[in-house]
């Protein structure tokens, strides 16, 4: 039996993405922010975050470890690269977007929408906005002359990838300077399965 603990309003959403991309049954449990410091789910992940993912009685957390993990399990003619050099470029891109491009993508929701209004700092938001140009060239640099991260073939690379980017969806902010990154990510967005999880709770 596989389960994922975690509201798709969350970071959970890139693991119910994945999921529904490698058809895998599975319970989804919309654990909301208030549920997550409970006995019950600090079993689950004592850090008491979700996702978690518990698959044949093993329980994994943290979103991209999930991910890499379901796609090397369920996804080997799918979303799993076939050799090594994929692999690891999988894991490349997966942290890339975790380490280069998500703390800029925080530091903007924070300041532009979460917090009380007369505690968001525009300078900051905007400095995190200049920030992210260098990581956005990075990634049209390296989509330039092929369809997906890897070649030709959609993989967990641009699922984790563009999961993580789809913040910047939310935010509205600008890529037109960097045309073919905005191409690859509109494609990956409008990919059935992620537009299927975008319906859940």
């Amino acid at each position: 039996m596989t389960t994922l603990y975690g509201s798709s309003r969350s970071r959970s959403a890139r693991c119910l993405w994945a999921l529904e991309e490698l058809g895998v049954k599975y319970e989804h449990v919309p654990l909301q922010t208030t549920e997550v410091k409970t006995p019950e789910h600090l079993k689950r992940n004592p850090n008491g975050h979700v996702p978690v993912l518990e698959d044949d009685g093993n329980y994994i957390f943290e979103s991209m470890a999930i991910n890499l993990y379901l796609a090397e399990k369920y996804g080997k003619n799918s979303l799993w690269p076939a050799d090594l050099p994929g692999h690891g470029r999988a894991y490349q891109w997966s942290f890339w977007a975790m380490t280069e491009v998500e703390p800029h993508l925080i530091a903007i929701l924070r300041h532009r929408v979460l917090s009380p209004p007369e505690q968001r700092d525009e300078k900051a938001a905007q400095a995190a906005v200049e920030a992210l140009k260098t990581p956005l060239k990075v990634l049209e640099e390296s989509l330039t002359g092929r369809e997906y991260l890897l070649g030709d073939t959609f993989t967990i690379a641009d699922l984790n990838a563009a999961a993580v980017l789809s913040w910047a969806a939310m935010l509205r902010l600008d890529m037109s300077a960097t045309p073919t990154a905005q191409a690859w990510f509109q494609k990956c967005l409008g990919r059935p399965a992620n537009q299927k999880v975008r319906t859940l709770k």
